[in-house]
């Protein structure tokens, strides 16, 4: 932090803090970001792994629209950053994951964090939770894949047990077939983004927070308790991490991401800045922001 507005009273110049928000969360050496879109970085905890606040907050919020209780047993589909990190913070609830991908090497990342099951798409039919599950079917079922496909929100329905819930977190097809989820009377849930305060202007832009006894987590309560879950050692980022790229080379970290080698987390690194002066608001000393190339 470099400078705090006049009715900011929690943060203070030399706080390490991480951020979202499409709005505001650029690539950038001096960004302005709203109170509510902003929380304290814990002792101990890198910058590196504190950047991934946002993707730990909308896992998260997953997690939080299943309602899960100990001793369920949750399947994660797909298993790339979300799905990774869904898996790990279900077990921090006390549930048995089973996970898939299409990827191998991303369920056998999975199982090397605690995960409990891994299936094989190749290898698996109709039945395989079912026996897994004593017969059963899943509890629930967290969908963090991103496919057009429909087949992904049919199989997770036939997945599950009698009055279970499917969560859809990531980007899949939605032509529902009501045979899928009719009969097992299964609940279908959508997660948005951060949680409850995203997309809201009067939260994010003007910082009018939800009273924690009425509304528990909030966008910024979910990204503050993330963070935690990390410095805790409950959710590992760190082997999740698959690339560094300078920011100079950001056009080859984005197509490494989409490349055949689907690498699973991509950080991109500055060079260490000079340390920056505080920035007096009140005298009205600015910084000056460049405007992005187009």
């Amino acid at each position: 932090v470099v400078a705090v507005g006049a009715d900011i009273h929690d943060l203070a110049i030399g706080d390490r803090v991480a951020c979202a928000g499409g709005q505001y969360a650029q690539h950038a050496e001096y960004i302005r970001v709203a109170r509510n879109l902003c929380v304290l970085i814990p002792g101990g905890l890198d910058f590196e792994v504190a950047s991934t606040v946002t993707l730990g907050a909308i896992a998260l919020q997953g997690i939080r629209r299943a309602q899960p209780t100990l001793g369920e047993t949750f399947v994660v589909l797909g298993l790339g950053i979300l799905g990774q990190l869904a898996a790990q913070m279900l077990r921090a609830n006390g549930c048995r994951v089973i996970g898939t991908d299409t990827d191998r090497s991303r369920i056998e990342k999975a199982l090397s964090l605690g995960m409990e099951h891994g299936v094989y798409p190749e290898d698996a039919d109709n039945d395989t939770v079912a026996r897994m599950t004593d017969g059963h079917g899943a509890d629930g079922v967290i969908i963090t894949a991103a496919t057009p496909s429909d087949e992904v929100v049919s199989n997770a329905f036939k997945m599950c047990r009698r009055k279970g819930r499917v969560v859809l977190v990531g980007d899949v097809g939605l032509h529902l077939k009501r045979a899928d989820f009719y009969a097992k009377e299964l609940d279908f849930l959508i997660s948005t983004s951060y949680g409850p305060g995203r997309y809201d202007t009067r939260y994010e832009e003007q910082g009018l927070d939800y009273p924690i006894g009425y509304v528990r987590w909030t966008e910024n309560r979910n990204m503050q308790e993330y963070l935690r879950l990390v410095a805790d050692g409950r959710v590992q980022v760190a082997p999740l991490i698959t690339a560094r790229y300078p920011e100079a080379e950001a056009t080859a970290a984005y197509a490494a991401i989409g490349g055949p080698d689907k690498l699973l987390m991509v950080l991109l690194t500055y060079p260490a800045a000079a340390e920056m002066p505080p920035i007096d608001i009140d005298n009205e000393r600015r910084v000056t922001l460049k405007a992005a190339p187009r």
